[in-house]
This record gives C-alpha cells, structure tokens and sequence, in this order.
C-alpha cells in the first residue's frame, strides 16, 4: 500500500471510518489490570460512566467485569467505585493468562 501525501491525510487524526476502534485491541498497553471483587459490587455502573476505553462489561445495568482487549489499566474504574469492589493488580501477576 502507498503512503498517503499530506493532502490525503485527515486533519488532526480525524475519525474517516466510523467504528474502527474495535478493530484495534489496545489491552496490551496495560501494566495494570483490575478485578472485580463482585461480593462489594453495588452495581452502581460508576466504572462503566467513567471508563474511557469502554473496557467495562455490563448486562441490564449490572456489573459483569472487563473487556481485557480494551482495558489499558488506567485504573479510574478503581477510583470512583464507592465500595472498593475493583482492585488494580500488577500484569505480571498474570502473564500467560488469557484475558
């Protein structure tokens, strides 16, 4: 494939496809992962309203874990859960695990 002149390409890094995020899985940028302690969760959906990688799995407004492809570990879904149901782990912990 060519590259693209600079009149060819978008200004600023304009979205041209719509929906094409999914088809990068950013996950393993993450050197933290988080895991739900469900017993504690409310299911107040604060760390989906504030996860901004929309890594947060939820069925009918209740709280089901993370999309691991998604997760970069960034770790807001921790801080805002009012129970502390969410604790932020080291990567490591978990290498050659899926997910």
């Amino acid at each position: 494939m060519p590259l693209k002149s600079w009149k060819e390409i978008p200004i600023g890094g304009v979205i041209v496809t719509p929906g094409s995020a999914r088809e990068y899985k950013t996950g393993t940028w993450r050197v933290m992962r988080p895991i739900l302690h469900k017993e504690k969760c409310i299911d107040c959906m604060f760390c989906w309203l504030y996860c901004p990688d929309q890594a947060i799995v939820q069925e009918n407004a209740v709280m089901k874990g993370f999309n691991y492809d998604y997760c970069k570990g960034c770790g807001l879904c921790a801080k805002v859960c009012p129970k502390q149901a969410i604790e932020m782990r080291p990567e490591t912990e978990f290498v050659g695990e899926e997910g």
